[in-house]
């Protein structure tokens, strides 16, 4: 399996076809899930971007902030006895757009939770930020706190700290408090698990 991690010398353009044709891990039926290959295609992708960039009217309060990793740290470790679940996506990687449907019916069920924040990462390219990206939020109807994680230059040191046995393959969640991390997935969760473990940490 290919991982971010891997590339960080190669030239940014090159990195950008190669992270788009990588592989993510999503749930099987086994326990460990199983190797799932991108769904979307360099043509679906650029297909995406053609058109949500014809429809440029998109509101300027849409929720989503441009960061590097050190901008990002202290949005979800800290000390306030929130337990935070981050996940990490793009709108290329086909398990992350099959799990995010099922994030935002669990962010519903624990919004009201004042212990609870979903924070959604894209590691999509920042270049698209105002295309694709917000065309995609818009389209899925993403809430939470979101960012684009803008920072290829030190993958490979932000990947480890996010956690060190993470390859850098997406989707991942981090379920984390008060700067201790309770649980690290690297594939794709389904509802079910997602709620789990919520509920056993909050």
């Amino acid at each position: 399996m290919r991982s971010i991690i891997t590339l960080f010398s190669i030239p940014v353009s090159i990195y950008i076809i190669l992270l788009s044709l990588s592989s993510c891990k999503n749930s099987g039926s086994g326990s460990e899930g199983s190797e799932h290959s991108m769904v979307s295609t360099n043509a679906e992708f650029n297909q995406g971007k053609a058109e949500s960039t014809n429809n440029e009217n998109f509101s300027e309060d849409i929720n989503i902030k441009l960061v590097n990793f050190e901008q990002l740290k202290p949005a979800y470790i800290n000390n306030d006895d929130v337990l935070y679940v981050v996940n990490f996506w793009a709108t290329w990687c086909g398990p992350c757009v099959k799990e995010l449907p099922h994030f935002m019916e669990v962010y519903e069920e624990f919004k009201s939770n004042k212990k609870f924040k979903m924070i959604l990462v894209s590691l999509d390219d920042s270049d698209n930020l105002e295309t694709a990206v917000k065309s995609f939020i818009v389209r899925m109807n993403l809430k939470g706190e979101i960012y684009l994680l803008d920072d290829i230059k030190k993958m490979n040191e932000w990947i480890p700290a996010v956690n060190k046995d993470w390859s850098g393959s997406i989707p991942a969640t981090l379920v984390i408090k008060n700067g201790q991390t309770l649980s690290f997935d690297s594939r794709e969760l389904s509802k079910n698990e997602l709620i789990e473990r919520i509920e056993k940490y909050l």
